[in-house]
């Protein structure tokens, strides 16, 4: 299922259970802003190319918009209004002062020069400097972007408006990054994982952990996990899988991957099918890579107790119906994952008091913010008799559309 047709059926959801008015409904759904622009650069070999490049602002009732920029093949303009869409309820269920944005240019990074990605980010960056800001909309990295990325456009927003640090997060320590950003998506992950198992009287040093995708989420949280005495039998990445029932050695794998570039040959487990990892018997699967990843056709195969959405949007509505009912608990996207977003917020807070906090504090705030917000949720899923998805999105949506009437919207 499309990513925008799924985010919104979610939406709409939560909406009936809330029983918004149809025009606020209307209002909360239409994007607040849609901006598409032509990048073209000059490519090494003196040839020019051309990319699109997309930022949607999906809505600022509750403060400044807030989402990643990506650089992937796949981007276009449904994926990026989905993702801002998700943004706006995310860094809602967080309550974080941020409305939803997400960004992103269709191309493949890979495949590019670290000076082509330069060129290209600065174009990106010199035709949108006049639509993002500081108490505007806030940038941060995404699938195929990082810090350095980062710094490239603050560097060439500051050419038009003056030294402006807080204007993207994730950016490099030297140049007032947050300590502890790096890890904050997958160390948000574990500190969600961690209130859901104590739910169920369980914790993670007693179960088993199968993680897809080992980039910077996927390492981070399979390498926090391990720390805990949870047992991570099986990981995968674009370049193959392997697994060890009886547990990888994480930092040993982590150390191979960085030697070697791929999974490929870890000499402490074996290789196994990429398709089958979804599918492995575990107590906790942990999608940590692309949407779309648990549709109609595996879902019935899965054999995960749980399910940690750390990936945006992981699992489809038909997927997740087959999951429910064969009573697979689900970990929704839109809390999660929001440990990065929460730290992007502390990244932002630090840039504009000037005031850098130790790295304790960091993960400190974030853990007491992940504990609050699930138990918002389950507030939120006793209120409405729904699960923890619709009590995300109940969640989320409620706090948006609370905003939006206080600040005057008439219907």
């Amino acid at each position: 299922m499309n990513s925008l047709v799924a985010t919104t059926r979610n939406f709409r959801n939560a909406v009936r259970l809330l029983g918004l008015d149809s025009k606020l409904e209307k209002s909360l759904l239409i994007p607040f802003r849609e901006i598409k622009v032509e990048c073209t650069i000059p490519k090494d070999d003196g040839t020019l190319v051309s990319y699109v490049g997309y930022r949607i602002q999906h809505d600022n009732a509750r403060g400044p918009m807030k989402g990643g920029i990506r650089y992937h093949p796949e981007v276009d303009p449904d994926e990026v209004n989905a993702l801002a869409q998700l943004m706006t309820w995310k860094t809602a269920v967080a309550n974080i002062p941020y409305g939803g944005a997400k960004g992103g240019i269709g191309c493949s990074p890979r495949d590019l020069s670290l000076s082509e990605l330069e060129r290209l980010t600065r174009v990106f960056t010199q035709k949108i400097h006049d639509l993002i800001g500081i108490h505007t909309d806030v940038p941060a990295p995404d699938m195929g972007t990082n810090s350095q990325t980062m710094a490239w456009i603050l560097d060439e927003y500051s050419k038009f408006h003056g030294h402006s640090p807080a204007v993207v997060t994730g950016k490099p320590i030297d140049l007032g990054g947050s300590l502890g950003r790096d890890a904050a998506t997958g160390r948000g992950v574990v500190f969600a994982t961690e209130a859901l198992l104590a739910e169920y009287g369980q914790s993670i040093s007693e179960l088993t952990f199968v993680i897809q995708g080992f980039g910077n989420v996927g390492s981070w949280a399979a390498q926090l996990i391990h720390e805990r005495g949870g047992k991570v039998i099986a990981v995968s990445d674009i370049t193959g899988a392997t697994r060890n029932l009886n547990g990888l050695d994480i930092p040993a794998l982590l150390k191979h991957k960085v030697e070697n570039g791929s999974l490929h040959d870890f000499k402490g487990g074996d290789a196994m099918n990429l398709d089958e990892l979804l599918v492995h018997e575990c107590d906790v699967l942990i999608p940590c890579a692309l949407g779309g990843v648990l549709s109609r056709e595996n879902a019935a195969d899965v054999r995960a107790k749980y399910i940690i959405e750390a990936a945006n949007h992981p699992t489809d509505p038909d997927a997740d119906e087959i999951l429910s009912k064969k009573g697979v608990v689900i970990l929704p996207d839109i809390y999660a994952n929001a440990g990065g977003v929460t730290v992007s917020y502390f990244e932002w807070v630090q840039n504009i008091q000037g005031f850098m906090w130790e790295e304790e504090k960091v993960n400190q705030e974030l853990q007491r913010y992940m504990r609050k917000a699930f138990t918002n949720i389950k507030a939120m899923c006793k209120s409405h008799d729904c699960n923890l998805r619709m009590g995300a999105f109940t969640l989320g949506v409620n706090r948006v559309a609370r905003a939006t009437l206080l600040r005057g919207w008439e219907a």
